[in-house]
């Protein structure tokens, strides 16, 4: 049997598919995406209607015991190979380390599926050990944000379909790292769009309610060209559009761009798959950071990073008793660019 601790996502959803079953699967981690998607694919796929009727129990982890649970794990499937137990919200279970007994001596026809969300599992802990002898254990680990792109890019590959960067781009910054959020704006958007077909920024814009000439990516682009015309009339939608372009949101946005800007004016190899490699990006963006380098010295940007933190602050009522997020990104847009 091929190694089935620290699996893969693809690899853990490639043997459902193929009918590769296991007495007990520990989904844990930071990202709920994935074992949301490993848990419905067993909910949805393992048993048939008819079967899931008398042999498929989902619980919460808050609404039950380990005591139970065993319980229900050690029953037989009625007219069926397989019963499924699927525990959502396993880390709320009390005492879950009382699964010890069972995990010795699984019932090889349940199927007992542990979603332990927002955190790990210990490892070092008897019964972390004891479902990796006889079971199937999956990290979910959250994705850095500079991975996103290439996550929907995937995505949407496997769907048929393919993404310009632009557009990729925008998506991460509207709608952050929460895979899930994602993957629902995503479906939403291909119902409109055939098969095969590439989404482009005003696609986005489109289907999904995103400016693609109102965003912080193009506030970006703005800065980096040090365009004050175009930055301000930005800002100014950004101040009439609050709810959602939040003060809060836009600067850590800026801040990793600057950050990034800082990064290459002290990289020794300039080359295009360098930068790219060291900074995070597509090869496609690395001339933006070129520009930016020239439009931002170093001084200069140590001095805009200064400028976020402090407006990071005032946006949180530091040292700030009356003035707006609207007003307080006009002002440090204008110390930015001057």
């Amino acid at each position: 049997m091929a190694e089935k601790n620290n699996i893969s996502f693809d690899q853990l959803l490639s043997d459902l598919k193929n009918q590769i079953y296991h007495p007990v699967y520990l989904l844990h981690g930071e990202e709920s995406y994935f074992i949301d998607a490993v848990s419905d694919f067993i909910e949805a796929s393992v048993l048939s209607d008819l079967e899931k009727e008398f042999n498929q129990t989902i619980v919460y982890g808050k609404d039950s015991n380990v005591l139970t649970l065993m319980s229900y794990a050690k029953r037989f499937p009625m007219m069926a190979n397989y019963q499924v137990l699927i525990v959502k919200e396993a880390q709320d279970l009390e005492k879950i380390e009382d699964f010890q007994p069972y995990m010795e001596n699984p019932q090889p026809s349940t199927i007992l599926v542990l979603c332990y969300k927002y955190g790990k599992l210990d490892k070092r802990k008897s019964l972390y050990k004891a479902i990796e002898k006889i079971g199937v254990t999956f990290e979910s680990a959250r994705l850095y944000d500079n991975k996103i792109p290439d996550w929907i890019n995937e995505y949407l590959r496997r769907q048929k379909y393919t993404i310009t960067p632009k557009a990729a781009a925008m998506l991460t910054e509207f709608l952050g790292a929460d895979l899930g959020k994602i993957v629902n704006e995503i479906q939403k958007l291909l119902i409109n769009i055939p098969a095969g077909s590439e989404i482009d920024e005003t696609c986005v814009e489109k289907n999904i309610g995103i400016s693609k000439d109102y965003n912080v990516f193009e506030l970006q682009k703005a800065l980096t060209r040090r365009d004050v015309l175009k930055a301000n009339q930005i800002i100014l939608h950004f101040a009439g559009n609050l709810r959602e372009n939040p003060l809060v949101k836009v600067i850590p946005m800026l801040y990793a761009h600057f950050s990034k800007i800082l990064l290459y004016h002290f990289l020794t190899d300039k080359s295009t798959n360098a930068v790219a490699s060291a900074l995070g990006i597509k090869p496609f963006f690395v001339a933006d950071y070129q520009q930016a380098a020239r439009s931002f010295p170093a001084g200069k940007t140590v001095s805009v990073i200064s400028l976020l933190h402090e407006y990071d602050l005032k946006a949180k009522g530091v040292n700030n008793a009356s003035t707006g997020d609207g007003e307080l990104m006009k002002e440090l847009i204008f110390k930015i660019l001057h």
